[in-house]
């Protein structure tokens, strides 16, 4: 059961209050260069971002902000470090958040100049606490720690509540995983805001992939999450990818085709393994519920995948096409892949709706 949470709107998609699990991401280019940015926001779009967040590093990129929301149809957040005036200067282009960190952003003062801003425009903030930039007094008190990132976090919502902003999201972000999930549970227990889950600074892809799904899948699993981004030394787009991912694991997600597939041993006698790196590209863009299986051998693979929808085996030679466990057509190995990718088409492009079951692009 996820925790119950508020709920608050970041240019018309909704973060808790028990919507989905939000998939963001971030853009790596200048957002004053639009053109670069819009083309890389439209990709995150595409592969299934819901909310891009952007660097605001100058007047110029806060002044780009509008001009690259013309561009895409997915909200807009302006990640804004040190600059309380480039947060107003975003917020007043058009951002649809503004994220800030608690550890340099400045004092009541400068967080009450952002408040009254983004309350004048109605739109939410993210305080973006993480352990690079925990501020002096709480590291002092509890050193690096999930106490610290939390009553860091927590003494800047308050603030924020003390001049009328009320529609906030929550992040307290570490490099360390079991720092990242005791931190995040710390919090859930302490407030009911929205929480921004990620394990920041998480590495390059391989290594980022798995901090990220065991940090943020650890938390989704516990009901605590009501927004992902993973954080990867890579293209933005596998970020989203990953994020996909982790939410499918977590039974977050149950609207894609799922692709089993064995690990393969000695008894594998075809090229099961390339056929299974093939359907699961394939399949990648249906929004559809369905099971695949590609399968090593045909010892244990019906029975192994018998939820299947469809599912292939092989052995010396031959494989075997199977529906929920039941072989029902045997083919040449040498024509499985061509006879598979027929078999899978059948099955993915017959909806009853009419469609073919893909998502939009």
């Amino acid at each position: 059961m996820r925790k119950r949470t508020r709920q608050v709107s970041v240019g018309g998609v909704t973060i808790g209050g028990g919507a989905p699990v939000r998939i963001q991401s971030m853009t790596t280019v200048k957002t004053s260069d639009v053109a670069r940015a819009a083309e890389q926001a439209g990709r995150l779009e595409a592969a299934g971002c819901e909310i891009v967040r952007v660097a605001v590093s100058d007047e110029a990129d806060a002044a780009a902000i509008g001009k690259l929301k013309e561009s895409i149809r997915i909200p807009v957040v302006a990640d804004i470090h040190f600059s309380p005036k480039l947060a107003v200067a975003a917020v007043e282009n058009g951002a649809d958040k503004v994220r800030i960190n608690p550890g340099n952003i400045g004092g009541e003062r400068e967080i009450a100049y952002v408040a009254d801003c983004i309350r004048a425009h109605r739109i939410p903030v993210r305080v973006g606490a993480n352990t690079g930039s925990i501020e002096k007094n709480f590291l002092e008190k509890y050193g690096r720690s999930a106490e610290a990132l939390v009553e860091s976090a927590l003494y800047n919502v308050g603030i924020l509540e003390r001049h009328g902003v009320e529609d906030i999201v929550i992040s307290v972000k570490a490099s360390d995983v079991p720092l990242t999930e005791a931190a995040y549970s710390l919090l859930s227990e302490r407030t009911d805001y929205p929480l921004h889950v990620g394990v920041t600074e998480a590495g390059t892809t391989e290594a980022g992939i798995v901090k990220s799904a065991v940090g943020i899948g650890s938390l989704l699993l516990k009901g605590i999450g009501d927004t992902i981004r993973v954080s990867l030394t890579d293209d933005p787009v596998r970020e989203v990818y990953a994020a996909k991912e982790i939410l499918r694991a977590c039974g977050l997600d149950k609207n894609y085709v799922e692709v089993v597939s064995c690990p393969t041993c000695g008894r594998c006698e075809w090229e099961s393994m390339a056929l299974a790196r093939e359907v699961t590209e394939f399949v990648r863009p249906y929004a559809k519920r369905a099971k695949v299986a590609v399968m090593g051998c045909i010892v244990n693979g019906p029975g192994e995948a018998r939820d299947a929808d469809l599912g292939i085996a092989g052995g010396k030679g031959k494989c075997v096409l199977f529906r929920k466990g039941e072989p029902y057509r045997t083919i040449s190995a040498e024509n499985a892949g061509k006879e598979f990718f027929e078999e899978l088409k059948k099955l993915l492009d017959d909806g009853k709706d009419g469609s073919d079951g893909r998502i939009s692009q």
